[in-house]
């Protein structure tokens, strides 16, 4: 027998929008229509046997989180606003590199940024222990990729490749921050002409982002998933973007809460000062309550509820 728990899984693994108990958490179909491969072919560093694809509904009715694991196929989900500013963001979820949040921090967000006029940019990114080689280059790679698949169709979705940003939650701010700072670093071999174009930022939103590796001021377990067990002093350094901002830095924006007690708030104020040191536009917002992974689903009463329309501002006015 088939209980109900399993039917819910393949549904909405297929994609099919399923009707739950008042008290069970609801969303949105996944995954969204307008859908783009990153790879042509199988990704690179891809061993003999993929992970399987694994979507999971958890959370509550205020605030549901479906967790997307398994991703042999990186993707950008392609959400356009209405009525578009001509910029594009490609929105990170976190998940401690374990899963992908692509409700709260992915689908939440682009309904929000889709009002302001933004085409979001969705990234469904390989997670680095799900048996890839070179795993602390794995989401990376899929990060630089899309940000030059999409200015490559900037025509098409209706955006300037001259304004195309990033915006990363907890680990997934640890990939937009890394692609704030690697960017240039060569992590893939080209495959077609895309790859000729540039991958950095225009400008960069860090949301409760891990910027270090260094223990004991980060989250362990993006760092281990991430690194992999006893990675080297060298290796931990090289991930971790904090130590790489430098003068060609991209504008950034940070958002985190004094509360935080999964990602350390020192994260965000060593970017402060980094970005500082090396005279790099940036904007910070540390708030007294939040915890984390909060989103955009903040409470009104919260000054932090304001943070998409302070991005928006902030970013309109860097990339003026």
């Amino acid at each position: 027998m088939i209980d109900r728990r399993t039917l819910l899984g393949s549904a909405i693994a297929a994609g099919v929008a399923v009707p739950l108990a008042a008290q069970r958490p609801t969303m949105p179909a996944w995954p969204p229509r307008d859908a783009v491969r990153l790879w042509p072919g199988r990704p690179p560093g891809a061993g003999a046997t993929l992970p399987k694809p694994d979507l999971q509904l958890h959370g509550t009715v205020a605030q549901p989180d479906l967790q997307l694991r398994g991703v042999a196929e990186p993707m950008l989900y392609v959400l356009r606003p209405a009525r578009s500013n001509g910029i594009g963001l490609l929105t990170i979820p976190g998940g401690g590199y374990a899963y992908e949040a692509v409700s709260h921090e992915g689908l939440d967000v682009a309904a929000r940024f889709n009002a302001l006029g933004y085409t979001i940019f969705l990234l469904a990114y390989r997670l680095p222990g799900e048996g890839w080689q070179h795993r602390s280059d794995v989401p990376l790679q899929d990060a630089q990729r899309a940000i030059r698949l999409i200015r490559a169709g900037a025509g098409r979705y209706g955006v300037d490749p001259k304004q195309v940003g990033v915006l990363g939650f907890s680990a997934g701010g640890h990939l937009a921050a890394s692609l704030t700072t690697a960017y240039g670093e060569t992590v893939y071999a080209p495959i077609d002409a895309a790859d000729r174009l540039p991958a950095r930022p225009d400008f960069s939103g860090l949301m409760y982002a891990v910027t270090t590796l260094r223990l004991p001021g980060t989250h362990r377990g993006s760092r281990d998933l991430l690194l992999g067990p006893d990675p080297s002093p060298a290796l931990v350094d090289h991930r971790s973007p904090v130590l790489h901002v430098d003068g060609r830095t991209p504008p950034c924006f940070l958002l985190q809460a004094f509360d935080d007690n999964v990602v350390p708030p020192s994260c965000s104020e060593g970017w402060l000062a980094a970005c500082r040191a090396q005279s790099v536009s940036v904007e910070v917002h540390l708030i007294r309550n939040g915890g984390h992974g909060f989103g955009v689903g903040l409470p009104d009463a919260n000054p932090g509820s304001l943070w998409p329309l302070l991005f928006d501002r902030w970013a309109r006015g860097v990339i003026a």
